[in-house]
């Protein structure tokens, strides 16, 4: 009598288990004792080996829900006919779902929650309500799209929340345009630009397959990493769930795509980049002077990170005002529409640019004792430099054809 009956996967077993996993794993901790930081987080006093085998854990959940999960996506989508159509922008040519997002919420969320202690990280609840409020913006917006002024202020309030509540906050410009501590509204109002800025720049870069995932996948394990180094559980656990996340969409995502992220997930990574980035740089100068995990031009290597995102979006920007059109007019002048210009395929173009940023990351590092001035200003020139490179092969290219 089960002849022919279809196999589903016993996802609430598999929750079960992760969830008494979980219980036993943080039974076994000394989490009853813990120190809290300056930004709210607390960390426990000894967990040397426990933070790393969070954040490991945090990345498989993450991963295997993922996983799972995308492929029901991808199947609803196309009964539904959920599909991103293609345009005289696209850079695919037939229609795609496009809400793989949920698949990177679901795992990200899952991961976090499942490994990371509510006794350690204070201000969890900040975060996941920021989580929410952009998840849904993402999904309404790929179901139906939102006018920008409406996506604007969902952001406006996910930045507001983080700012105040969750104190991801810029409180000191370290010594950019002679600049140090902040007033407390200045560095409100500035941690709101910044959020917003980062959040919007990933949406942009999401173009071609695999791009933004594989760019927030860099910044997380790179990010994940430092945290981990410095005992600093509850982010590293962020990082490495997220990280884990984007693996999984992104076997479903590389050329040729099943599914893309939509603004659900784009939106997403570039709002715990943000997080990432801003709590790095607070963090950094809270170390010890003599601690070989501080650096001096944080501010600098964490703008090496997002380098890409930032820098196009913050370029695409200046060249359409210069132009007499608004600054989110869409067209073709972001960065990997040049590669493709040149006739290269989406992998190929996301390998070189993501190469690229781990040059510009290992390079900030390494020249990290000659100042934050000095190494900003040398990654500016060099990606202008990259960028006036391409244009003029794009140009002969048109020349010769």
């Amino acid at each position: 009598m089960w002849k022919g009956r279809k196999k589903t996967f016993p996802y609430g077993l598999c929750f079960t288990v992760c969830s008494y996993v979980c219980d036993e794993f943080w039974s076994k901790c000394n989490i009853s004792s813990c120190i809290p930081d300056k930004l709210g987080f607390q960390q426990p006093r000894n967990y040397t080996t426990l933070n790393m085998y969070a954040a490991i854990l945090g990345f498989i959940t993450a991963f295997t829900l993922t996983y799972l999960i995308i492929p029901v996506i991808i199947r609803v989508a196309q009964e539904r006919r959920l599909y991103d159509r293609p345009n005289e922008r696209s850079a695919h040519q037939i229609p795609t779902p496009s809400l793989g997002g949920i698949g990177i919420f679901a795992g990200t969320i899952c991961g976090i929650v499942l490994w990371t202690p509510l006794e350690v990280f204070g201000v969890l609840q900040y975060i996941f309500a920021a989580f929410v409020i952009i998840f849904f913006i993402g999904v309404i917006d790929d179901l139906m799209p939102l006018s920008p002024t409406k996506k604007m202020l969902g952001q406006l309030l996910v930045a507001m929340i983080l700012a105040y509540k969750a104190n991801i906050r810029l409180t000191n410009f370290y010594g950019v345009l002679g600049i140090h501590e902040l007033p407390e509204l200045t560095g409100f109002v500035l941690s709101i630009v910044a959020i917003i800025g980062i959040i919007n720049s990933f949406n942009l870069i999401d173009g071609i397959n695999g791009l933004a995932g594989s760019i927030g996948l860099l910044a997380c394990i790179c990010w994940g990493t430092w945290f981990l180094a410095i005992e600093d559980l509850a982010t590293a656990v962020v990082a490495f769930s997220l990280a884990g996340a984007i693996v999984a969409f992104l076997k479903y995502n590389l050329s040729p795509a099943r599914i893309f992220m939509g603004d659900t997930g784009s939106l997403l990574i570039g709002m715990v980049c943000a997080i990432l980035a801003i709590h790095f740089i607070s963090v950094n100068y809270q170390q010890p002077p003599y601690s070989k995990f501080r650096f001096g031009a944080a501010p600098a290597i964490a703008f090496s990170v997002l380098i890409l995102p930032v820098f196009d979006t913050l370029r695409v920007f200046v060249v359409r005002i210069a132009q007499g059109r608004s600054p989110f007019h869409p067209d073709r002048n972001h960065i990997h529409h040049l590669l493709l210009d040149l006739g290269m395929s989406h992998v190929r173009a996301t390998v070189i640019l993501v190469s690229a940023t781990a040059v510009f990351i290992t390079l900030a590092i390494a020249l990290n004792s000659f100042g934050m001035l000095a190494v900003m200003a040398f990654e500016l020139l060099l990606a202008m430099t990259a960028v006036y490179l391409l244009k003029r092969w794009r140009k002969r290219q048109k020349i010769s054809a």
